[in-house]
């Protein structure tokens, strides 16, 4: 039926298999090894720049191809609401930051957002704090509510573990919790420049949104987390296991944050 005779069947099974076909088997594998690693988090360009890190040479376009072979995809972005609230009459610091999101050195300039995350026993509000330089998370907090306290302890988290030196600018929105009083004397106390976004303009903190996008994509994965416990749970691992030390950053070479820090410590 499929017009091959007996012998010529018996010299397709004894002849060996190219190497080409050997190099992808043992991608294959290594390709789904670090796929599984990152939780299935990862895409084509991540995953190349993880096997480079370990030594194995490989375009992106062949990892690309092996993982659709595979059925292997990242996980894509995903729309959320805002929580932003900027209609409030508290003052209003001057936008420093002007979107220059490369910063030499650590400590120089920390950017600030809130977002919530659904969880079946209702909201968990999450309030983070990034070092510019390096996108690394040094400082988060998590409350039920969204009052003006949860940034303030994200900030205080930051500022005991990282000590900035005078004159740090600390970026934001214009939402209240970031005008309120007792966070703008925590800044004055800190001696930080305090900087805000223009009115309605999402792109003027892009760095902190698009860690919220990257978290949400890559941790919630279309479900729901039963209690605010368990989203808790889940959080701090992102951050302090994954994150920071793992999650490799087109923005940095595809380092990892901490590894970047460490690099431009070195240099």
């Amino acid at each position: 039926m499929l017009e091959v005779s007996v012998s010529g069947y018996h010299s397709w099974r004894r002849r060996p298999i190219c190497n080409r076909r050997q190099e992808d088997a043992l991608l294959k594998q290594r390709i789904k090894d670090v796929h599984q690693r990152s939780k299935r988090r990862y895409g084509a360009p991540r995953i190349h720049a993880e096997l480079h890190a370990g030594g194995i040479r490989v375009s992106r376009k062949r990892v690309a191809r092996l993982m659709r072979v595979r059925g292997l995809q990242g996980k894509g972005k995903r729309r959320w609401v805002r929580t932003t609230d900027s209609d409030h009459t508290l003052p209003v610091c001057p936008n420093l930051l002007e979107r220059q999101f490369r910063v030499s050195q650590p400590n120089q300039v920390w950017a600030w957002d809130l977002t919530y995350l659904p969880t079946k026993a209702g909201w968990l509000y999450l309030a983070v704090t990034l070092d510019l330089h390096s996108r690394a998370v040094v400082g988060y907090a998590m409350d039920t509510q969204m009052p003006a306290t949860l940034p303030l302890a994200a900030l205080r988290m930051a500022a005991g573990r990282r000590c900035p030196p005078p004159g740090l600018v600390h970026h934001s929105d214009r939402g209240s919790q970031y005008a309120s009083g007792i966070f703008r004397a925590e800044l004055a106390r800190m001696r930080a420049r305090g900087s805000m976004s223009r009115k309605g303009d999402c792109w003027d903190n892009a760095v902190v949104e698009s860690f919220f996008s990257s978290l949400k994509r890559e941790l919630l994965e279309d479900t729901v987390f039963e209690n605010q416990d368990v989203a808790r749970h889940a959080v701090f691992e992102f951050i302090e296991v994954f994150y920071n030390r793992q999650r490799r950053h087109s923005t940095l070479g595809y380092l990892t944050p901490l590894e970047f820090e460490r690099q431009a410590t070195a240099a």
